[in-house]
């Protein structure tokens, strides 16, 4: 319910802004090509490096902007309606409202971020032109604090830095921008102390949120989102994270323009913002000074009571979720339902001279013509970025358990028993049968193990694509640094394991063979974590990819010419095509030609005699004999390139395909009205933009 004070006069049609009020001095004074720095005296300068700092900062400004999001075949809801607001250089701007009233969605308007099932009008302008964010220029903060949990603080700052900071920069220079950063968000205590995550104790909330932002700020960019970086915090938390963010061009100089969504700060939090975006489902309730706010709403009938907290009272006026029946207090007071009350607050916002102020100061900004500000920044170069990432991935592998080191021990237990069960099978014309099923096993249920691995996977793929989303490198050095720090890992799960369930069966025991044995597990087990990167980069839920990943390997399986013989597969889909892509087919072949090449085994027959293992490879096995082991091995190796550039089409493909989904929803469901202008965003995919190789 919402309180509307009665009185003597009726509530004003409009707010009126004092003359004198922070909001009017603003408007009037404030350019966006020219500001001073927080923290510097009249004409002073606080000596900003000229390669860096040159950027006077960056306005964001937006008009008339509206987001729709399609429901069913044809159905549409409507998320924001036609809001219209700016944010300049040294300010903080706080987009507030209660849940579900478009915080996150404009925020991520005004970032480029909207999904595909979304359509966006209107205009959005950087520094007064319609252009992509380039990269180093904005970062964006996500509510969720996705971190390799396994890395320190320091190393996930370092890591980054060496990912994002260009070749130009020495070390040294990196090392201590990083640490400079750290210091910034005073996590200097928590340096060498992991992140942490489930199972593993860590940081705490409040000291991810600041590795989070450490982490966007390293380019040292001019325009900053972030999305509810108080979620989750205690209220010291939140103040201390807010009270770092909003103080962070005091310290590194940089005029820097800041956008967040939060959802209920504490009294010291609001005193913290600079400008104040109220919603209430997705129409704007407020636009100006945050401090002029408790006026706004007290002029309209809605005073805060003395000692609230005034966001507490602002958000409490303008949720309707718990709304009730209209009642009448008998203390001199009138309830009315709480879509009345946003009714009179958005009727008087539309009135008032405020709104008036915002629309002539968001005109200001369109027309001028200021030299653009949004150039794009180098990063490391290709090489450095796939060294970083492959030393990187490499460190989280080696500590956490789930990666390898808890399959390894798994596939041990495996191995001992395949050796203890199929113990010195000999060379009777039984044992034929036995070596078949231990080198299908191995090759098919040991590496079948590999999805154990998958949630650990997910969760690299989520912090891929939060930095991806931020630029901070292509997606094939990503695919190189994951397979290169893979090998060293999968080659001792193949060497070990394997080693004990090759010799106690007494397989052939030539070096060569055992060594071509080994290349065949090895191969079998980077196909199948290749396989289970494609379904991650499709089905990013752990749960489901795992489902996925277990059907196709069964299919593969089934379809490999084991259980049912080649020549006796149906041919329809099995034979052909499912016979030929299974690389089963090809390990199953490859390990056969391996053990049975060269040896003889006894036959059934009464008068006795021996059948050589080609013979039983020809008509027992139908295994196609015109081409060698090695060719086999040779097919493995290449399907592990395959899948993996699958993977990299996979990714690139869903990067370009998101742009042209979203135009072509917002040109055929786009509004017949000639008075609002369709925006196609060329950053509509939430990229930065970044140089692949």
């Amino acid at each position: 319910m919402a309180s509307l004070l009665s009185s003597n006069s009726a509530a004003p049609s409009h707010y009126e802004v004092n003359p004198n009020s922070r909001f009017e001095a603003t408007l009037i004074e404030e350019t966006c090509s020219a500001q001073k720095p927080k923290g510097t005296k009249g004409g002073e300068t606080s000596g900003w490096n000229n390669n860096e700092r040159e950027e006077k900062g960056t306005c964001l400004s937006w008009k008339d902007v509206r987001v729709t999001a399609s429901v069913g075949k044809n159905g549409s809801k409507s998320i924001l309606e036609g809001l219209t607001g700016y944010a300049k250089p040294g300010q903080l701007l706080a987009i507030m409202g209660p849940s579900g009233c478009g915080k996150s969605t404009l925020l991520d308007t005004l970032a480029g971020r909207l999904g595909s099932n979304t359509r966006q009008t209107g205009e959005i302008l950087i520094n007064g032109k319609k252009q992509a964010l380039a990269y180093g220029t904005s970062a964006y903060v996500t509510q969720d604090d996705t971190l390799l949990t396994t890395l320190t603080v320091g190393e996930a700052v370092h890591y980054s830095a060496q990912l994002q900071l260009p070749d130009t920069m020495p070390k040294e220079e990196k090392k201590e921008r990083a640490d400079f950063t750290i210091r910034e968000m005073g996590l200097q205590d928590a340096i060498n102390t992991r992140i942490g995550g489930w199972g593993v104790k860590g940081i705490s909330g409040g000291q991810k949120r600041r590795v989070s932002i450490c982490i966007e700020i390293l380019t040292r960019p001019g325009l900053l989102f972030l999305d509810e970086p108080t979620s989750g915090l205690d209220s010291a938390a939140s103040y201390y994270v807010m009270k770092r963010i909003a103080t962070l061009d005091k310290k590194d100089d940089v005029h820097r323009t800041v956008v967040a969504s939060i959802h209920q700060p504490s009294s010291e939090v609001f005193q913290l913002f600079d400008n104040l975006c109220l919603l209430s489902s997705g129409r704007t309730v407020y636009f100006g000074p945050a401090s002029a706010a408790k006026e706004f709403f007290a002029s309209n009938g809605f005073p805060c009571p003395p000692l609230m907290n005034p966001s507490d009272h602002l958000l409490k006026t303008i949720n309707k979720d718990f709304d009730q029946d209209t009642e009448l207090n008998l203390g001199g007071t009138v309830t009315i339902p709480t879509e009345e009350a946003i009714r009179i607050l958005v009727d008087s916002y539309k009135s008032s001279e405020m709104n008036h102020e915002v629309q002539k100061e968001v005109a200001v900004l369109t027309e001028k013509n200021t030299s653009s500000t949004n150039k794009k920044r180098r990063h490391a170069g290709f090489l450095n970025q796939c060294f970083a990432l492959t030393k990187r991935s490499s460190i989280n592998m080696y500590r956490d358990l789930g990666y390898y080191w808890l399959r390894l021990a798994i596939y041990i237990a495996l191995a001992i028993s395949l050796a203890t069960i199929f113990y010195d099978l000999g060379t009777s014309y039984r044992s034929i049968q036995d070596r078949g099923s231990f080198l299908m096993f191995v090759s098919s249920f040991m590496t079948f193990m590999t999805i154990g691995g998958f949630p650990s996977f997910v969760e690299d793929m989520k912090v891929f694509e939060r930095e991806r989303l931020n630029g901070h490198y292509s997606v094939t050095a990503f695919v190189i640094g994951n397979t290169f720090s893979a090998i060293p890992y999968l080659l001792l799960v193949s060497i070990i394991p394997g080693a004990i369930a090759y010799y106690l069966p007494g397989l052939q025991k030539d070096f060569e063979h055992f060594v071509y044995f080994i290349c065949v597990l090895f191969a079998c087990l980077m196909l199948v974590e290749s396989l289970m990167m494609i379904v991650a980069s499709i089905v990013p839920n752990f749960l489901m990819g795992i489902i996925t990943g277990a059907g196709i390997q069964g299919i593969m399986i089934i379809g490999g010419g084991f259980f049912r013989l080649p020549n006796d597969l149906p041919r329809p889909f099995w034979k052909y095509p499912m016979f030929y892509v299974a690389f089963h087919r090809y390990a199953y072949q490859g390990l056969f030609k391996n053990e049975f090449e060269g040896l003889r085994f006894a036959t059934n027959n009464v008068g006795g005699g021996y059948i050589s293992g080609e013979e039983i490879l020809r008509d027992m096995w139908q295994v196609n004999m015109s081409y060698s082991k090695w060719f086999d091995l040779g097919i493995l190796l290449g399907m592990i390139i395959l899948y993996r550039v699958l993977f990299l089409i996979n990714i690139k493909t869903t990067e370009k395909l998101k742009p042209i989904i979203v135009s072509f929803m917002s040109s055929s469901r786009s509004s017949p009205k000639p008075t609002i202008q369709i925006m196609q965003n060329p950053n509509a995919t939430p990229l930065q933009e970044v140089q692949v190789i």
